[in-house]
């Protein structure tokens, strides 16, 4: 019977396609091809190129034509994907009225690149915009402030980067530091209509009143007065600490951060200039006040953030208040913590900065650049977001619920290669008839992969120098041995006979062959370099392939050189 090898793969693209947002992504389809019809792997190359071309097409297409052809060609997997959804994650309200016209917004500052924290809303926006109600998902950076939290200009492009690797795309793309304008000309409109207030006490003065409850003498002035100030603080009247703008809100608000805060203020670009636009303006918005007129200008309907913003969303509401809009739906969610890793942004900046760790890739730290050097898939990510939810408590996630669920994922797409790590030992093969080929499966969970063969022509392999404490040994695909100082001597191959006596299956190499090899390893703060040697077979590889290292764990190939192979150690 021909197989229908367009069909699997548009099956299977369709299926991961409709499970994580919308991108299919081609080694977890073609994973899943060469296990319905593990004949194919003979071809893999040319079963690749038809996955990739099928997976380019199926992420091409909408959510409602990925749903629908996925319905028709396999209609219990997309039940069973509708189901999870609905079960894990709640319908946002409101958005029935809407009609489903739903549209949200990811809001990065690009004074650092993504990490595991950030990912939590960024996956939620866009699951809520795109899959859910088929919306509108916004990518905007915010980005005004020059001084205190200083925009990277490497860090935009490096977090667009990040979001296609969780497989995320966006409808519209904004840079709030080229939208001054807009700010400047809402500020004037709210001084207009009595919403904000020109203020020139210095900061002391204004922190001692908002604490008092009393309200600030500037406030009452009248409106010209305010307007004369704001033009002399957009022309550069005022330096920096001189002048703010504030919203007028309640001046004995319960919470004093609410009480009149500060929308606008003056920054010496000179001395901080922004990376995109220089030091061309004084006057810059705060984030609550560029936040607040970005979601109503821009449409947003509902603003998933956070539980750190529910005090923003108070702040905020006094903007649409005095403006006369319809403020959108904020809910806030409980903080994502990963226990054992770093994700304070201030933290691994600082850290960077003094040299404790190599850059954001670093694999000790919790950004998703990190985590995607190490071999953490796009579609652990996604799991563990979708399983906690907008969960309003805070949530933690171990480093051991990550691996778990990595670990699941990437298991069945892994190939396993044997690895000696130092320290290790050489050893002579005594009483086996060479040349010899040892045989190695490929994968044991899926035979139909097929064995490797390993030569040997010289009596000489590493192995690890645990094999000095045991009497006998089963060297993996070669046979059974006793030990015998630094010899072992062959005694047969039988499978049974090892079984039966409890030996220990060893991983081995080479010695005449043996590709050296480094297993970079994060161990808490501290990072470890691995030695060892790795079977020949290793030298194949190519950067970005993961495979599992026998009694060692799940690696990701960093570099293959003539000199030698670099892994990132994943998880075991």
């Amino acid at each position: 019977m021909e197989i229908d090898l367009r069909k699997i793969a548009l099956k299977y693209a369709l299926a991961n396609a409709v499970k994580y947002g919308g991108t299919a992504r081609v080694d977890a389809v073609a994973s899943k091809v060469f296990a319905e019809a593990p004949e194919l792997r003979k071809q893999a190359r040319e079963v690749v190129e038809v996955v990739r071309e099928v997976v380019g097409e199926v992420n091409a297409m909408s959510r409602e034509e990925q749903e629908r052809l996925l319905s028709e060609l396999w209609p219990d997997a997309f039940k069973v994907e509708r189901k999870r959804e609905e079960k894990a994650m709640p319908p946002l309200p409101g958005a029935e009225e809407l009609g489903g016209a739903i549209v949200t917004r990811f809001a990065p500052n690009p004074d650092f690149v993504l990490h595991l924290g950030s990912a939590r809303p960024a996956v939620l926006n866009y699951y809520y915009a795109k899959v859910r109600y088929r919306g509108k998902f916004i990518l905007r950076f915010e980005d005004t402030d020059p001084k205190t939290k200083r925009p990277i200009l490497e860090a935009y492009e490096a977090i667009r980067e990040d979001l296609r690797w969780l497989g995320l795309s966006w409808d519209e793309e904004y840079i709030q530091s080229l939208r001054m304008e807009i700010y400047y000309q809402h500020a004037r409109m709210l001084i207009e209509r009595g919403g904000a207030y020109v203020c020139t006490h210095p900061r002391e003065v204004i922190s001692k009143l908002r604490s008092e409850g009393v309200p600030d003498p500037c406030r009452d002035l009248p409106v010209e007065e305010h307007l004369e100030r704001w033009d002399r603080m957009v022309s550069g009247g005022y330096g920096e600490g001189e002048a703010v703008l504030r919203i007028k809100t309640d001046p004995a608000h319960p919470n004093p951060s609410v009480r009149d805060w500060i929308a606008m203020r003056v920054i010496d670009t000179d001395r901080y200039p922004h990376p995109l636009v220089g030091s061309k303006y004084a006057v810059w918005p705060t984030y609550n006040f560029a936040c607040a007129l970005d979601d109503h200008l821009m449409g947003v309907t509902h603003i998933l953030r956070g539980e750190e913003h529910a005090v923003n969303t108070l702040k905020q509401e006094y903007v649409y208040k005095h403006l006369g809009w319809t403020p959108p739906i904020s809910i806030h969610f409980g903080r994502l913590k990963l226990g054992g890793m770093i994700l304070s942004k201030s933290v691994m900046r600082k850290g960077i900065e003094r040299g404790l760790f190599e850059g954001w890739d670093d694999i000790r730290l919790g950004t998703l650049r990190a985590l995607r050097r190490r071999g953490i898939l796009p579609e652990t990510i996604w799991e563990l977001v979708m399983e906690v939810g907008l969960r309003p408590s805070s949530a933690s996630i171990s480093v051991e619920k990550l691996n778990a669920v990595n670990r699941k994922l990437l298991e069945p797409r892994a190939d396993r290669y044997m690895f000696v790590p130092e320290p290790l030992l050489r050893v002579r093969l005594e009483g086996i008839q060479l040349p010899v080929a040892a045989e190695v499966m490929v994968h044991p969970s899926f035979p139909e992969r097929g064995r490797r063969r390993i030569e040997l022509k010289e009596p000489y392999v590493l192995v690890s120098d645990e094999v000095a404490r045991l009497q006998e040994v089963r060297l993996m695909g070669l046979g059974n041995f006793r030990v015998s100082g630094d010899s072992l001597v062959y005694l047969n191959n039988d499978l049974t006979y090892a079984k039966e006596r409890g030996l220990q299956i060893v991983q081995w190499a080479p010695a005449e062959s043996a590709l050296p090899g480094v297993l970079l390893k994060a161990s808490g703060t501290s990072l470890e370099r691995v030695r060892g040697f790795g079977e020949p077979a290793m030298s194949q590889l190519r950067v970005g392939d993961q495979v599992q290292l026998m009694r060692v764990g799940f690696a990701k190939v960093e570099r293959v050189e003539e000199r030698g192979i670099v892994l990132v150690f994943t998880h075991d």
